[in-house]
């Protein structure tokens, strides 16, 4: 019977005649099923046990009610797949035993099925009907769309991942944003979340079947649809704890991003297991600051914490892939182990043809069929690569959850095993291939040969591409059906060549999936992808899409499932009124493709007859050509500002039709002309491709052709025209100039130099057809084919003069000039000349009239006349005045020669006789006045200035003869040949500040002698600067980072301090080594024109081109400037983009000396290149000298490069860089980092062993363990691993019975107490509370405490057990106090001085132990409230029944003693001296004698009044300070303590001891201590310390912050001028981002200093400083201070506030701050003026106007009498009467 109950037991889950049942059995031969069957069943008995037969009897019971309630046959499992076509090899070897038709089968058929369980196991792959819902799989990402994820699956399935079935975190953003767009109904949730984001191609992940088929109507068959669940929970359900092994894969989602790694979900038993990802087992691939939470990986696990609840991943398919390295399943605890993912060695036990058999670990079965047991893609034989018994490594890939005996599918295939995106197609290629990159799909491949027939199944084909084939199934290899399929005969035979078109790719698989169907090959497209954007389709109508309004869209077939939308706006090109006549459903039509969007499966097309006959695409922005010519359609008007058209192209590019460019006449309204759907023709003017901008014009080209461009660049602007009016428009007039036929425009307001309606009228009188003569041609553009007329009397006078403004050269200051207001903002007017000339006419300069009224009274076109005030050729700008000339400053003028004319006293030259020879060019002669750094001050005249600045005096640097000061070679009254510039402008002059400002001209010179010796003065400008030329500069001025040179007087650029010199010992102190004038030969770097910026470099030959990242190698040396500095670092940049970090193991040879923190900030550095990270764009940079100065100096600390450079038993030195639970790592190299594990911290034990450590710390320790293909190395910090000399810690071999030793109390227990032997190999034992004294003992926990240092004596060693018990009595150590005595006497002092003596404190402990004479046990109960920090533990006291205690003072002598409560017990009294200085002997102490009682005195506790009075003492401080290291407070208290002392060095280094202490957390406690030392160094230092402390404090803190504080602390210290400087310093750095500092400057010199003058000039610079923003703000706040200082004028902030109320009527919040002001000023008239004045200003708000009336009337009760109150009421009355007339209403409340 045995055998059948076997048989039986392997049957009973697989006898219910479903598909499992023949998967169980389908393989066995029949020769071993009539061998395990019993011939002969006793009694003719069924060889089924009950409970078979009972299942087979309910199965068939409900077989036959399904057939009796539908009329149909029982349901089968068995259907042919639809939609995804899997490659089903299974083994077919045996054929298959029919099923049999009866309901309960019998005798043989029944023993059949009943194999043996290995026997049973058949080679079959993952097809659609063995997929079930819980069936577990291993896919890859092959396709990321908006809602879901596909999945590629073994053996061509593909399944889908929905978005909400990812991670908890990514549905519960799901479903945020669906509450979220529920609310705003924007639908724009498919934006918010981008799962590329989550996933990418090519991604393995572990999947969860969740269902095959999608939901369908009852009594209908759903579409087969496999949905797939990544989640944790499900991916990992039939996981616990205990099955996470080392090794394993395993499924988990991101559940924060942390700054070391990611902490990740497992789905585990809830959340009780979490595992960690560290940033360095992400992969390459990833970024892991862009990873976002909910993003899913699976992961290898790479170990465990010691409880199992922290498990460790790592998500690098490179190591999990890497089988050679041990990175598969060796231990497992449960079969749950094995899931999809995890690699495993397996034993073959059979080769078929169809597959491979084996065991993992000898119990669980898996098969590999033959696509993933790699014949397919070889097409070899299996059994000539494999042999049963061998072993080998694959990755399991699948579950068969119904099938039994249980069994997983295995990949063998070489890029599933090593987790591979693609197949590489060599073996040595470094990156990975994707083939579909060298066959894209649907690509026919004319001649795809077939490699090997599967019967039933489909037809293996080679692709042409080398490790690849396709896949063909039986229903893809013609149009009709294949019945049959065979390998040597048929049309389909291995050999024969077919037409063959790739339809799809399967990752998995590595195959192409192929059809040869004709129709398939046929077809235009297969996918949108297909689709090219603007090619010409052919496509069916299939639907109309029809709104309210009509229709609204056709959808057009193109190829099966292809469709694409024609919007309403390209139905044709012209506006149909019934569009569903011209097109109806099956209709055929051609179409053009508009875009495309693969993404979201969208393509846009147009039935447009104009675009589909175009032959010009414009399908990019790129390659496009200036003047090309193209169809467009509009798809947008605009008709306000900037009004025009948008006109789209193909796919994403667009155009912009400005309304000038629209048509050749005067288009106002562009809708009036143009409508939407238009199609236009344009033609191409601009294109910008990196901004995706183009501007285009639907002119005619051929109107303006050559001779009219010809005619055009012969027009003169300033010459007088005429011509015949040929149009009138609104506003202006459109003539025909005569002698060609050129438009030119004449606006109305250039017809009189009067009002608008002059103009208007003499606009009325002219005619079409009119003759116009004495015009003067105003402005010409050839871009804008423009050409301007006026005929203003006042332009027409000039031009006819000569004397039109054309250019900037024709201007000087004090011109008087005519022009016309082109418009006027806030600044001003901008006034308009010829040629496009216009200047500003500042408010400030306008009549003060003019400001009161709207644009300044002025209108556009209006006719101005001004005067020139300043001229600026640098920046090619001028202003103007309007204001008359004062008589004062005409007087002023007198003496000096004017610009209009005068004649000259003494000219240098002796030739000149008027100022207006010095004409620019004018070659003359000036005598030095005066010389200065960068210019010689001369005269050319008396009267008349001019200056020469440096860069204008010499052509080359081998004329200078002191290169740093270029100037000193020239003497006062000296007299050299010049050349007149142009006029020097004192006012905006960028480069030298002239603080005397003279009315009188200066004339800008030059000296050179190139110029003086040219007929043709050369005025070096921007514009003609070149990148690469060389040119002579001299320093102007000297910055932090940079110095700024000048190339000529109005041309100036930039020196960075890297780029001055290929010296770095120069770049130290740029102001002592590049001083002010100083002569450089440069390099042009860099030339922006538009933005003023000139970038120049002084360095020598090829360093002096810019740097880029792939110009770095190792081993460079450069200079750097140091650009932060930590206590850990110090960054480092090279160039604008190049920074890198110094770490601390390369800032010195000696790591002993590396200090960041003597670096500064902008301090130059020379530094060697040692590390370069060219994917992450990093680099790690080295100060060592070793490197960076060849030193030949001896080095401590040698570099190293790698883990390669270590062996084991190194000793080296580096850095702790983190402290973690498990050890500390120690930081060697900046790419090699040390591990130490607790257990080789020390030799000694270390009950808190973290506070031992702390980053940054230098550590010596030696090197125990190097994995270099890891990198993982440990080291050991172990003296006796280092100290050659180092004595080996005792061992319990070492420990014999009578030694003493000493220790430290490990646990403290009622029974005893545990010590732990020093110097051991932690060995310890147990003193029983029987051994500690001589007496009875009541609580070992009252006296003891872990880590208390004791003597004791080894009292018995239990060598079986390994126990050793120690004793603590003193009378254990009597002999050895005895011989110790004398020596412990004249070692130990007293450390406390408090004034008690020894015997006083002998005399207190005898009174204690005197309480009871009878009972001395009496005397130990008194001793249990006694505390050890209220008992002198210097005092030597003897009792016999006490133990001793080692304190600090003790430790000094050679005696160590035992602890019993806090005293010291060792009877050293008695050993003092002869008997004259002993109290007693020990004889005598250890009777009791008969003395009288005397109570003890009480012992105070002076610990409590630390809380009460504060630390008093230096020790007090210390104590505090280790419980609170990060308190500011605690730390400036015990600055303050050693100030009382005198002791200022003292509290120095307190201050930096605190800086250091403090964590880098606690920003505001290290600001508190920098200005707690920046006000010690005020008061008690120099101003050198105070000028660096405020330097330190400036790089580790906010700048501002510490500039203003230390300037209130100069303030109130009296030091004026120093607080004075500061604040300048601070405006200058912060000026232009912080208001507040202007703020506090103003109300110093206001409120201190009393220098009003200083402060009102801060305004102005503010404005210019600050944003727009900003400006008012900060101006009501100046206005507010007048009223607020004691020194300031309260008529000048009124004054202020008017203005801003001028500007800004309807500002409440000025108008209160102003009122306030007033009534907290007392002057009752004006406040009462402001609040009448408020309730009549327009626009304010009823309920605003309420709380003013309120406020007035509370005042007015305050401050007025009855009559003003009533005129409140009255004022509130008639508001209430006008605003209901307003309104209309009866009655409005106030």
């Amino acid at each position: 019977m045995a055998p059948i109950k076997r048989k039986s037991a392997s049957q009973s889950e697989s006898t219910r005649p479903t598909k499992k049942q023949k998967s169980s059995t389908s393989g066995a031969p029949s020769a071993s099923i009539r061998q395990e069957e019993p011939s002969f069943p006793r009694g003719g008995a069924s060889v089924l046990t009950p409970l078979e037969q009972k299942q087979i009897q309910i199965q068939a019971k409900n077989d036959v009610l399904f057939e009796q309630e539908t009329g149909r046959k029982a349901p089968k499992n068995d259907f042919v797949d639809e939609e995804n076509e899997p490659i089903d090899f299974t083994d077919t070897e045996m054929p298959l035993p029919k099923a049999s038709k009866k309901s309960k089968p019998r005798g043989k058929p029944i023993t059949a099925t009943t194999d043996s369980e290995e026997e049973g196991v058949r080679v079959e792959g993952l097809s659609y009907k063995r997929l079930v819902p819980g069936s577990m799989v291993l896919g890859q990402v092959s396709q990321i769309n908006c809602y879901d994820v596909a999945l590629s699956l073994p053996n061509n399935l593909t399944g889908y991942l929905p978005i909400t079935s990812v991670s908890d975190s990514l549905t519960a953003k799901v479903e945020r944003l669906a509450e979220d767009n529920k609310e705003n109904d924007d639908g724009t949730q498919e934006q918010d979340i981008d799962l590329k984001s989550y996933f990418f191609v090519g991604q393995y992940l572990r999947a969860y079947v969740v269902s095959t088929e999608r939901e369908s109507a009852a009594g209908t068959k759903g579409k087969r649809h496999i949905e797939l669940s990544v989640h944790p929970k499900l991916a990992n359900s039939s996981l616990k704890k205990t099955d996470c092994v080392v090794n394993s894969m395993i499924q988990a989602s991101v559940s924060s991003v942390e700054d070391h790694g990611l902490i990740m979900e497992l789905g585990i038993e809830g959340d009780a297991v979490r595992g960690f990802l560290s940033s360095k087992e992400v992969g390459k691939i990833i970024d892991v600051s862009r990873i976002p939470n909910g993003a899913v990986f699976l992961c290898l696990i790479t170990g465990l914490s010691s409880n199992g609840n922290v498990v460790k991943l790592s998500a690098d398919t490179e190591k999990a892939g890497n089988l050679k390295k041990g990175h598969f399943l060796t231990d497992a605890p449960t079969i749950d182990c094995f899931l999809p993912g995890t690699a495993v060695e397996v034993l073959l036990s059979e080769i078929t043809t169809s597959g491979i058999k084996g065991k993992a670990m000898g119990v669980l079965d898996l098969t590999a069929d033959l696509i993933h047991s790699g014949a397919a893609a070889s097409g070899k034989a299996l059994d000539t690569k494999y042999h049963a018994g061998d072993k080998v490594k694959g990755r399991i890939v699948c579950t068969f959850p119904d099938i039994e005996p249980r069994k997983l599918g295995l990949s063998l295939l070489e890029h599933v095993t090593s987790l591979k995106s693609n197949p590489t197609s060599s073996k040595s290629d470094t990156e990975s291939t994707s083939p579909t990159s060298v066959l894209p799909l649907s690509t026919i491949v004319p001649e795809a040969r077939v490699a090997r027939v599967e019967p039933g199944v489909g037809l293996l084909v080679d692709m042409g591409i080398k490790g690849t084939r396709g896949f063909v199934h039986i229903s893809r290899i013609a149009d009709g059906k294949i019945e049959n399929l065979a390998q040597d005969t048929g049309p389909y035979k291995v050999g024969t060549v077919h037409e063959a078109r790739v339809i799809g790719y399967n990752y998995m698989d590595g195959l192409f999936i192929v059809s040869l169907e004709p129709t398939v090959i046929a077809q235009p497209f297969l996918s949108i992808d297909d689709v090219q954007v603007g090619q010409i389709v052919k496509g069916t109508v299939e639907k109309l899409l029809l709104k309210e309004n009509g229709v609204s869209g056709i959808i057009v077939s193109l190829a099966e499932g292809i469709t694409g939308l024609v919007p309403d706006v390209h139905f044709s090109d012209i506006h149909l009124q019934h569009p569903e006549r011209k097109f109806k459903e099956g209709a055929s039509v051609t179409a053009r493709v508009l875009s495309t969007s693969p993404a979201e499966r969208q393509l846009r097309l147009t039935l447009k007859k104009t675009l589909i006959n175009s032959d010009e695409v414009w399908k990019s922005y790129d390659g496009l050509e200036i003047g090309a010519e193209a169809p467009g359609t509009i798809i947008k008007i605009i008709s306000s500002s900037g009004a025009g058209a948008v006109v789209q192209f193909y796919g994403p590019v667009r155009g912009f039709l400005p309304v000038s460019e629209m048509s050749e006449s005067y288009i106002e309204d562009p809708k009036n002309h143009f409508q939407l759907g238009q199609v236009v023709k344009v033609r191409l003017i601009s294109v910008d491709p990196a901004e995706n901008r183009m501007i285009v014009s639907c002119k005619d080209p051929s109107i303006f052709g050559a001779v009219q461009q010809e005619q055009h660049d012969s027009l003169v602007v300033g010459s007088m025209v005429s011509g015949t009016v040929s149009e009138k428009a609104n506003d202006e007039i459109v003539l025909e100039l005569a002698g060609s036929k050129l438009k030119a425009v004449l606006p109305f307001e250039h017809l009189t130099d009067g009002s608008a309606q002059k103009s208007s009228t003499a606009a009325k009188k002219i005619r079409v057809g009119q003759d116009m003569k004495d015009v003067v041609l105003l402005n010409k553009a050839m871009s804008r084919r423009l050409v301007q007329l006026t005929c203003k009397p006042s332009l027409v006078k000039v031009a006819q003069s000569g004397k039109l403004v054309k250019h900037l050269g024709d201007l000087h200051m004090g011109l008087e000039v005519d022009g016309f207001v082109n418009g006027t903002t806030s600044a001003g007017v901008f006034v308009e000349f010829a040629n496009g000339v216009s200047g500003l006419l500042h408010k400030s300069q306008l009549p003060e009239e003019a400001l009161l009224l709207p644009n300044y009274g002025m209108r556009k076109h209006q006719s101005i006349s001004a005067r020139i005030l300043t001229v600026d050729h640098a920046q090619n700008r001028f202003s103007l005045t309007t204001k008359p000339t004062l008589p004062s400053e005409a007087a002023k003028s007198e003496s000096a020669p004017s610009m209009t004319g005068g004649s000259l006293s003494n000219p240098v030259d002796g030739k000149s006789t008027n100022i207006n020879d010095f004409s620019v060019g004018k070659l003359t002669e000036a005598r030095i006045s005066s010389v200065k750094e960068t210019q010689l001050n001369v005269h050319l005249a008396d009267g008349v200035q001019g200056r020469i600045d440096v860069s204008e005096i010499f052509d080359r640097l081998e004329d200078i003869k002191d290169r740093k000061h270029p100037l000193k070679q020239f003497h006062p009254k000296e007299v050299m040949p010049v050349r007149v510039l142009g006029m020097h402008d004192a006012r905006n002059h960028r480069f030298l500040p002239i603080t005397h400002r003279s009315k009188a001209p200066v004339f800008e010179l030059t000296a050179k002698p190139s110029s003086l010796a040219s007929a043709v003065l050369d005025i070096l400008t921007m514009d003609k600067v070149s990148v690469n030329s060389t040119c002579l500069v001299h320093v102007n001025n000297v910055a932090e980072d940079c110095v700024w040179v000048n190339l000529s007087p109005n041309v100036r650029g930039r020196i960075k301090a890297l780029e001055l010199s290929d010296d770095v010992s120069l770049l130290k102190d740029l102001s002592k080594n590049f001083p002010l004038g100083s002569a450089l030969k440069a390099k042009v770097v860099h030339v922006d024109v538009a933005n003023g910026r000139l970038d120049l470099s002084s360095r020598s030959g090829d360093s002096s081109k810019p740097l880029n990242f792939g110009d770095l190698s190792v081993g460079v040396v450069l200079p750097g400037r140091v650009t932060r500095v930590t206590e850990r670092q110090i960054m480092v940049q090279l160039t604008d983009s190049l920074s890198g970090p110094v770490n601390l193991v390369d800032l010195a040879d000696d790591y002993s000396t590396a200090n960041p923190t003597t670096y500064e900030k902008n301090q130059i550095v020379r530094v060697c290149v040692i590390g370069v990270d060219m994917p992450n764009k990093k680099i790690h940079l080295s100060t060592r000298p070793s490197k960076t100065l060849s030193s030949s100096l001896p080095v401590e600390d040698r570099e190293i490069n790698g883990v390669s450079d270590l062996k084991i038993s190194d000793v080296v030195r580096g850095f702790i860089k983190n402290v973690a639970d498990n050890g500390i790592f120690i930081s060697l190299a900046f790419n090699v980092t040390a591990f130490v594990r607790v257990s080789d911290l020390s030799d000694l034990f270390l009950k808190d062993w973290k506070s031992e450590f702390e980053i940054g710390q230098l550590v010596k320790g030696k090197v125990i363990q190097v994995d270099k293909e890891l990198s993982h190395v440990q080291m050991s910090l172990k003296r006796s691993h280092i100290d050659k000399d180092y004595q080996l810690p005792l061992t319990f071999d070492d420990i014999t019975v009578g030694q003493v030793v000493t220790g430290k109390v490990r646990k403290v227990e009622d029974f005893g107490v545990f010590i732990v032997i020093d110097n051991s190999a932690n060995v310890s034992g147990l003193c029983h509370k029987s051994q500690m004294a001589d007496i009875k003992f009541p609580d070992p926990k009252k006296l003891y405490d872990e880590g208390d240092p004791v003597k004791a004596k080894i009292l018995k060693i239990d060598r079986d057990t390994r126990r050793i018990s120690l004793g603590l009595k003193a009378s254990f150590f009597e002999s050895e106090i005895d011989s110790d005595g004398a020596e412990e006497e004249k070692t130990e002092r007293p450390i406390e001085d408090d004034g008690s003596s020894e015997d006083s404190e002998v005399n207190k402990i005898k009174d204690m132990l005197a309480e009871n004479e009878d009972e001395v046990s009496e005397g130990w109960d008194g001793l249990k409230d006694v505390k050890d920090d209220e008992i002198d533990t210097d005092t030597e006291n003897v009792d016999e029944g006490g133990g001793a205690l080692i304190g600090d003072h003790i430790q000094k002598s050679n005696m160590q003693g035992l602890s019993a409560g806090g005293f010291d017990w060792t009877g050293g009294i008695s050993t003092t001296n002869d008997g004259a200085s002993s109290s007693e002997t020990d004889a005598e102490a250890s009777q009791p004698k008969k003395q009288k009682r005397r109570k003890a005195e009480p012992q105070v506790d002076l610990t409590g009044s630390l809380d009460a009075h504060g630390p008093q003492s230096v020790a007090d401080f210390e104590r505090l300070l280790l419980g609170r290291p990060n308190e500011s407070g605690l730390w400036v208290r015990y600055m303050a303590f050693q100030l009382e002392l005198s002791e200022i060095d003292k509290a120095r280094e307190i201050a930096e001891r605190a800086l250091r202490t403090i964590h880098i957390r606690e920003q505001d406690e290290k600001l508190n201590m920098w200005m707690a030392l920046l006000n010690l160094e005020n008061a008690y230092g120099t101003d050198e310390g105070l000028e660096k402390a405020f330097a330190r404090a400036c790089q580790y803190c906010d700048s501002l912050d510490i500039h203003e504080r230390l300037a209130s602390t100069l303030i109130q210290s009296g030091k004026h001028e120093k607080a004075e400087a500061l604040y300048t310093k601070a405006l200058s750095k912060h000026g232009s981002a912080s208001d507040a500092v202007w703020l506090n400057v103003a109300t110093f010199y206001l409120t201190t200093l009393n220098q009003a003058s200083k402060a009102h000039a801060l305004l102005p610079r503010a404005l210019q400083s600050l944003p727009q923003h900003a400006h008012l703000q900060l101006t009501s706040q100046f206005a507010a201070l007048e009223f607020k200082s004691p020194n300031g004028d309260p008529e000048r902030g009124r004054t202020m506030f008017e203005g801003i109320l001028g500007s800004f009527p309807k500002r409440q919040d000025i108008w209160s701050i102003l009122v306030d002001l007033e009534t907290n000023k007392g002057d009752k008239d004006r406040a009462r003026g402001l609040f009448e004045r408020v309730t009549k200003v327009k626009g304010i708000k009823a309920g605003k106007m309420k709380k003013w009336f309120e406020k007035w009337e509370k005042w007015e009760k305050g401050n007025g009498d009855l009559r003003s109150q009533g005129k409140v009421s009255k004022v509130a009355e008639a508001y209430v009467r006008k605003m209901a007339e307003e309104k209309g209403k009866k009655d409005v409340e106030i």
